[in-house]
């Protein structure tokens, strides 16, 4: 009898172990398959934002992004004849350069002085003159520059922004109390707050003194339900 009790207990005993070694290799192999699902995960996401930055790459690689759309290099109408050209920094003359930042600071230090940021003119000047920098310029019929706009390739929230046959979305940032500038982007060329804009995220609010504005490209609105996860809010091809 005790030899049974004994025999009983061992078995008992037993079965408790093998319970226990089955429901921690069902934990084991859970853990496995969630890791295995977490590299994938990342590994897309690592792929789609490599395809994201190839494309900003392939961008700043371009000799003349206009070559490809010479209607777009003149405009001769309500009294104006200019040319337009697109050069990045690096390959273009430091006079123009100079012109675009005294302009710059001509018609925006004020903006930028009843805003939170302040004229910083230093970081503005830097910022202008980045190898990452491109510009658009019209010249008059004598060669003189007349106006400019200022931009680059870049990725924001893990998408592409601003070329317009590639990437999917035109981004820019506008002082809420620069109302022609407000105005003329959000009415006559119906761009939208964007997500990131302080107002819609949230971060700051009414209290930022500027808004994030963007319109999509057809590209972009091809591709509008699918997002590429992972990505940084913030450039990261160079």
């Amino acid at each position: 009898m005790e030899k049974g009790k004994l025999h009983g207990v061992t078995d008992v005993a037993g079965s408790r172990h093998q319970l226990v070694l089955s429901a921690a290799c069902s934990c084991t192999n859970r853990k496995s398959v969630k890791a295995k699902e977490k590299k994938a995960r990342r590994l897309e996401e690592r792929a789609a934002m490599d395809a994201v930055c190839a494309k900003v790459d392939a961008a700043n690689k371009l000799e003349d992004p206009l070559a490809a759309f010479p209607a777009f290099t003149k405009y001769d109408r309500n009294g104006l004849n200019l040319q337009i050209e697109c050069r990045r920094v690096t390959s273009l003359n430091p006079l123009s350069v100079e012109w675009a930042f005294e302009l710059t600071r001509a018609n925006m230090q004020t903006l930028y002085e009843q805003s939170e940021w302040g004229w910083k003119e230093r970081e503005k000047r830097e910022e202008m003159n980045d190898e990452r920098s491109w510009y658009l310029l019209a010249r008059d019929a004598d060669s003189t520059p007349v106006a400019f706009s200022h931009f680059r390739f870049d990725v924001e929230c893990g998408e592409e922004v601003l070329y317009c046959t590639q990437m999917k979305k035109v981004m820019l940032t506008v002082f809420k109390h620069n109302h022609g500038a407000y105005q003329f982007f959000r009415e006559a060329l119906q761009f939208e707050i964007d997500e990131t804009s302080p107002s819609m995220s949230g971060c700051c609010g009414d209290d930022c003194s500027y808004e994030i504005l963007s319109r999509r490209t057809k590209h972009g609105e091809v591709s509008a339900g699918h997002t590429h996860g992972g990505g940084h809010c913030g450039g990261c091809c160079h």
